[in-house]
């Protein structure tokens, strides 16, 4: 869920920007601020109804878009519905936002070439999501056989260069838990990539060094991934601190902390940029009705924008992004301030309370626009 963008394969297709001289880091004593273009969230979960009404503010505040993803309950599977879908994201942002929803559709073993075509029409579907059934929150109506059933629609995809967002694992009881983005790619990605070289094809929230050296391995421009702050700021023992720590649960589970490094080298030393997919962790939701605990969903928001490396941040989170889906880039800026600010311990509703990731601790860099 989270999490949450993508880095293009190769180091020599990538435009590496640095922090440009008119988005100069400013010191005046201990005050440092950075300027940079306002970024997208290329993985966003929105959900319906209250929940979507309560996070949408959130990711709205400093991200200029955001791909929304399409497993509600029940899933967006046509363009009809996504339209629908993304006036009720409309509808939820405050007055004053200028936020805008790219929107996807969920891919199963029915969704027909004619769909691709009207959602490319549309003008506001951006993607295709593929859940292997089981995978992951609401991906019970996934595909099954991809390579039996999706074919025609992958053929469509490729001539409507509509790109197919992967949730990169494989479902069987049999695979270990921490080896199914592994086996994914193996088994699933691997022979996708071999048969369909111009798809374009974004493996969503890596997590193993096995999917770094993938993506980084493909043709550039075609292949793409997403990485999400808990993944690379935790490591598998912080399920366990303290005891069962349900917030830190997520799908795809958090690794080793050797994977985590090496997505970090990746992300902010070898120069190979990763796109912004800054999703925020787990949430739990509280109420008379619901008591959601270890539930695989991510609420992000403005934490999303914590970050190192400085001078890698705008070309990872404003730039790599819209040049992969072909958009724009964003016009307007948002400022970070190295300003302590505390994390709130939740977000209180009519109908329960959003738990954030690193609830009540301080952070070093506040977001604002600029």
């Amino acid at each position: 869920m989270l999490k949450a963008s993508f880095f293009p394969c190769k180091v020599a297709s990538l435009r590496i920007v640095s922090i440009r001289r008119q988005n100069h880091l400013k010191t005046a004593r201990t005050k440092m601020e950075l300027s940079i273009t306002r970024p997208d969230d290329w993985h966003l979960h929105l959900r319906d109804g209250e929940l979507l009404e309560a996070i949408v503010s959130h990711s709205s505040y400093n991200f200029g878009r955001a791909i929304i993803m399409p497993n509600l309950k029940p899933p967006v599977t046509k363009t009809s519905e996504a339209m629908a879908y993304r006036e009720s994201i409309l509808k939820a942002l405050p007055e004053s936002s200028n936020f805008t929803p790219l929107m996807t559709l969920y891919l199963t073993d029915t969704t027909t070439p004619h769909e691709i075509k009207l959602a490319k029409e549309s003008g506001v579907v951006f993607a295709v999501k593929l859940y292997p059934a089981g995978a992951t929150t609401n991906s019970q109506h996934g595909v099954t056989d991809l390579f039996g059933k999706c074919l025609p629609v992958l053929e469509e995809m490729v001539l409507q260069n509509m790109p197919l967002l992967v949730h990169g694992e494989v479902t069987s009881p049999d695979v270990d838990v921490f080896d199914r983005e592994k086996v994914f790619i193996d088994e699933v990605l691997s022979p996708l990539i071999r048969k369909f070289p111009r798809l374009k094809v974004v493996m969503e929230h890596i997590t193993t060094t096995d999917a770094v050296k993938f993506v980084d391995s493909c043709d550039d421009g075609f292949v793409a991934a997403t990485v999400t702050p808990q993944h690379i700021a935790l490591n598998r023992n912080s399920l366990f601190q303290g005891g069962l720590q349900p917030h830190s649960y997520c799908l795809p589970v958090l690794k080793r902390e050797t994977h985590m490094m090496i997505t970090l080298k990746k992300l902010f030393l070898f120069s190979v940029d990763l796109i912004n997919k800054f999703i925020i962790s787990f949430s739990r939701i509280e109420s008379s009705e619901v008591d959601i605990i270890g539930f695989a969903d991510v609420f992000r928001g403005i934490l999303a924008l914590h970050a190192g490396a400085l001078d890698k941040l705008e070309a990872f989170m404003s730039f790599n992004g819209p040049d992969f889906y072909g958009l724009p880039r964003n016009t307007s800026k948002i400022k970070l301030s190295k300003t302590p600010w505390k994390v709130p311990a939740s977000y209180s509703y009519s109908w329960g309370d959003i738990i954030p990731m690193f609830a009540g601790e301080t952070l070093e860099w506040l977001p604002s626009p600029a």
